[in-house]
């Protein structure tokens, strides 16, 4: 594949993507199941990719597709309207290609109003991007719903301002203490409920955002190892490059590398 057409995930969100395939054919290779795997592409084909699939596309000219991103607080929503309960976990699957004309018809139309950009548009591509929403949990994922009486979840407005103080300030310590605060609540029910609600701990959500920051920054600069450490809050070159081999089974250098 040329170089110039391998286009890597950097503008993929961190949660889940739908890619509907409009136009032209075309190479996707990710990473499924901890094994790269590789299939050609064309019209009416639906991919769903999850942040760890990695994706590295071949896209010459004339190809067309549609990326719609859906996040993990998208999902619990439209899972929890639809079956009356919160949902505890969301199990997504990496899927490079399948045919799924729902998916692909209604992806296509959230294209078409992005493009259009009417008065009113916006809110035809949250409605279209909710029905996908529910699609996928209905097809492409396996959820698990929380017991009755259970210990409640972070709200959707609390997960989201700690989301987005994550990710302003990647390059700051972001303590467990600050990090409760922003929710509004103790550290230790704060530790509990955010890992009820996102599958993971906030010393480990941090770590993976740390980590994303730092691929963004290796895509698109040549700014040195060690400014990538500190613009991303680590406390050295060594604390990246070991976080990021564990994450992505590579280093720092080899991913810069691979993606020019």
């Amino acid at each position: 594949m040329p170089d110039d057409h391998v286009v890597p995930a950097r503008d993929l969100p961190p949660d889940y993507t739908v890619v509907a395939h409009r136009r032209g054919r075309t190479s996707l290779r990710c990473r499924v199941g901890g094994r790269w795997r590789q299939e050609s592409l064309g019209p009416g084909d639906v991919s769903l990719l999850t942040r760890d699939a990695e994706p590295l596309w071949d896209r010459p000219a004339g190809v067309e597709v549609v990326q719609v991103p859906l996040s993990r607080t998208a999902l619990a929503r439209a899972g929890r309207e639809m079956y009356g309960r919160d949902v505890a976990d969301i199990e997504l699957r990496d899927v490079i290609r399948t045919e799924d004309p729902a998916i692909h018809r209604t992806a296509l139309l959230i294209g078409d109003e992005t493009e259009l950009g009417a008065t009113g548009s916006g809110l035809m591509v949250e409605a279209l991007s909710s029905q996908i929403a529910v699609h996928v949990l209905r097809r492409h994922a396996r959820v698990r719903l929380r017991e009755p009486g259970g210990t409640e979840a972070l709200t959707f407005a609390q997960e989201r301002r700690v989301r987005d103080h994550v990710h302003r300030n990647l390059d700051a310590s972001l303590t467990l203490d600050e990090l409760a605060a922003v929710a509004g609540m103790s550290r230790f029910r704060f530790a509990r409920r955010f890992r009820l609600t996102t599958g993971t701990t906030p010393h480990e959500f941090v770590l993976q955002a740390r980590v994303g920051r730092a691929r963004v920054l290796l895509e698109r600069s040549a700014t040195p190892l060690f400014e990538v450490a500190a613009r991303c809050g680590f406390a050295d070159q060594s604390h990246l490059t070991r976080e990021f081999r564990k994450r992505t089974g590579t280093t720092p250098g080899r991913y810069r590398s691979g993606t020019r």
